[in-house]
C-alpha cells in the first residue's frame, strides 16, 4: 500500500463537503482509505489511530486541512489526490458568491441575514455561535464536541437576546422553506416541528408530506436539549415561537425520552401554546402526555399521522392494517431453514435505530446495540453482532475519520456482507435517508451488495429477507421513486416507515422461531 498525506494550511472547509468529497475519492478503484479532515487535536488522535500521525501533521495547526490518501500504488494515490483538490477548489468556486472570510463581511455583504449557520471544529463553535448571537442572529450550530456547559451559556444568551439557538450538534432544520443540514425537499404547511432528533424529524415531515400536507418550520434542538443540566430551553424555546406563528396550526414535539422532570416541563408549555400538540417522546408514558391534553404518539410514523389528522380532520392512511403485515410475514416465515433465527439492523440514523428497538422488544425480548435501550444490552464489541442485534453505524465508533454512513455507504455494505454469512440470520432491517447532504444514490450503493448477499445466502440454501424503510420524497435530489425501485429490484421489500418496516420484521420472526421471544439468555 501507498500513503500520501498534504497538509493545506489555512485552509478551512466545513465537516459534510469534506465528508462529502472523501467518500467520492473512496469510491475509486485501488483507493483503500482516504480521510479529509481538519488537524484540531480530536482529529490528529483519529490520524493516530490509523497510523497517519506524521511529525508534520502533528505540528498543524487546526485551521489547517489534512488530506490523507491510502491506495494500492503509487499513480492512484496521486491521481486521487489530485481528484481531492480540484473537487474542493470546484466546490468553492461553485459557491464563492456565498463564501466570506469573516461573519463580520457576510453580514457586511448582507446586512438583513437573521440566522448563521456554525459548522466548525467543536472547540471553535461556541465562540463562532456567541459571536453571531451577539451580532442579533439565530443560530443553527451544526457541529459537535461543544462542552456541555458552553451549550447552557450559548442558550441562555439566545433567549436574553430574543434568538433562537438551535444545537450544538442540530444536523436538521427547515426553516421558512429552507432545509438546513440534512433536511428533505417537503412542501410548505401548517405543521410545526421541534425536535432532539435529526432523522426522527425527518422521518415525520417526509410521512407528513406523503399525505399531501406541508411544514411551516422544523426546528432541530440538538440531543442534549432535554437533559436536566439543560433543561429543554430550546425547545421550549421553539413550543413558544411555533404557538406565536400565524402559519403554524399544529405542533409536533419529537425525542428520545427526555429527562422526567423536562418532559414535565415541556408538557405543561405545550399545554399553554394555544394549539394542538402532538408529542412523540419514543419509549416515554403516553398517558402523561395525554393527561395535559397532547396527543401521544407512540412511532414516528404516528406523529404524522396525528398531525395529519388534526389538520385535515381526516385520519391518513400511513401505515399498512395490520392483516396486511401478518400477510407478508407469514409469506416470508415458510421460507427459513431451521437455523434462522435473528434480526440484525444496520442503521443510518440514530433515532430510527432508536425506534425500531423499541418496536422489536415488545415482542422479541433482548436487542442488542451499540445505543442499547438497556445498559446491560450494549455490544461488548459494536462490530460483531449478537443474536438479535440492531446497530447505529452513524455512533463515534464508526465515524471516526470517515463520513457519516448517511454520506459514505463503505461501512455499511461491509457489515451487511459479513452479516449475511451468519447461518443463523434471517432478516436484515435497512434505513434509506434521502435529501440534502446524504449520498446520491444511497439505495444503489447498497443494491450489489443485498443482491451479492441474497445470492449467497441461496446458494448456501437460505433465505435472507432484506427488509427497508425511504425517508424521503419525490423532491428529493435523489428522487423517493427511484430509490424504492432500485431496492425491490434486488429483492428487497420496501415499506413505507421505519415503524412499518420494524414491525413486518418482527411479524416474520415470531413466526419463524415463536420459541424465542422475550429472551433472557446471558448478554454477549
Amino acid at each position: 500500500m501507498n500513503t500520501k498525506i498534504v497538509i493545506k494550511p489555512h485552509e478551512y472547509y466545513d465537516s459534510v463537503r469534506l465528508m462529502q468529497t472523501a467518500e467520492m475519492i473512496r469510491r475509486d478503484e485501488g483507493v483503500e482509505e482516504t480521510i479529509l479532515i481538519m488537524a484540531t487535536d480530536s482529529n490528529k488522535r483519529l490520524l493516530d489511530v490509523a497510523g497517519l500521525l506524521t511529525d508534520e501533521v502533528g505540528r498543524a495547526r487546526p485551521d489547517d486541512l489534512i488530506i490523507a490518501i491510502v491506495a494500492a500504488d503509487e499513480d492512484i494515490v496521486e491521481v486521487a489526490m489530485r481528484k481531492a483538490e480540484q473537487l474542493l477548489k470546484e466546490r468553492a468556486v461553485s459557491s464563492a458568491q456565498l463564501t466570506y472570510r469573516t461573519m463580520d463581511s457576510a453580514l457586511a455583504a448582507v446586512p438583513d441575514s437573521n440566522l448563521a449557520l456554525i459548522s466548525v471544529p467543536g472547540e471553535y463553535a461556541a465562540a463562532e455561535a456567541r459571536r453571531a448571537l451577539e451580532r442579533g442572529l439565530n443560530v443553527m450550530v451544526f457541529s459537535d464536541n461543544v462542552p456541555l456547559d458552553e451549550e447552557v451559556s450559548l442558550k441562555q444568551l439566545a433567549r436574553e437576546r430574543g434568538a433562537l439557538l438551535m444545537g450544538p450538534d442540530c444536523g436538521t432544520a427547515i426553516i421558512n422553506g429552507v432545509g438546513l443540514g440534512f433536511a428533505n425537499v417537503v412542501r410548505r404547511g401548517p405543521v410545526g416541528i421541534v425536535g432532539a432528533s435529526g432523522t426522527g424529524i425527518q422521518e415525520i415531515t417526509v410521512l407528513i408530506d406523503s399525505q399531501g400536507v406541508g411544514i411551516s418550520h422544523a426546528i432541530g434542538t440538538g440531543g442534549r436539549d432535554l437533559s436536566p443540566a439543560v433543561g429543554g430551553l430550546t425547545m421550549l424555546d421553539g413550543l413558544e415561537l411555533l404557538g406565536a406563528d400565524p402559519a403554524t396550526e399544529v405542533i409536533v414535539l419529537t425525542s428520545k425520552p427526555p429527562d422526567p422532570q423536562v418532559s414535565r416541563t415541556v408538557l405543561q408549555a405545550a399545554a399553554q401554546c394555544g394549539k394542538p400538540v402532538v408529542v412523540n417522546f419514543l419509549g416515554g408514558d403516553p398517558r402523561l402526555v395525554a393527561d395535559t391534553g397532547a396527543t401521544p404518539a407512540a412511532t414516528l410514523a404516528d406523529a404524522a399521522g396525528e398531525a395529519v389528522r388534526l389538520v385535515t380532520g381526516q385520519a391518513p392512511d400511513l401505515m399498512l392494517q395490520a392483516a396486511e403485515i401478518e400477510r407478508l410475514a407469514a409469506e416470508e416465515a415458510g421460507r427459513f431453514g431451521p437455523q434462522q433465527k435473528y434480526i440484525r439492523g444496520l442503521f443510518s440514523g440514530g433515532t430510527l435505530c432508536y425506534e425500531a428497538m423499541l418496536i422489536l422488544k415488545d415482542n422479541l425480548g433482548n436487542i442488542y446495540s451499540n445505543i442499547p435501550l438497556q445498559p446491560e444490552l450494549r455490544l461488548n464489541d459494536a462490530w460483531t453482532s449478537y443474536q438479535h442485534t440492531l446497530v447505529d453505524l452513524g455512533e463515534d465508533e464508526f465515524t471516526q475519520g470517515r463520513a457519516h454512513p448517511m454520506i459514505d455507504s463503505t461501512l455499511r455494505v461491509q457489515r451487511l456482507l459479513n452479516e449475511a454469512q451468519d447461518p443463523e440470520l434471517a432478516v436484515l432491517l435497512l434505513d434509506i435517508v434521502l435529501g440534502y447532504g446524504a449520498h446520491d444514490d444511497p439505495a444503489g450503493s447498497l443494491a450489489q451488495a443485498i443482491k451479492q448477499a441474497k445470492t449467497k445466502a441461496s446458494e448456501a440454501g437460505r433465505h435472507l429477507a432484506v427488509i427497508a424503510s425511504v425517508c424521503g420524497t419525490a423532491q428529493d435530489p435523489q428522487n423517493l421513486d427511484q430509490q424504492q425501485q432500485t431496492l425491490r429490484d434486488v429483492g428487497v421489500t420496501v415499506m413505507a416507515s421505519n415503524a412499518q418496516a420494524s414491525q413486518l420484521a418482527t411479524g416474520i420472526i415470531e413466526k419463524i422461531n415463536p420459541t424465542t421471544h422475550h429472551n433472557l439468555s446471558r448478554s454477549p
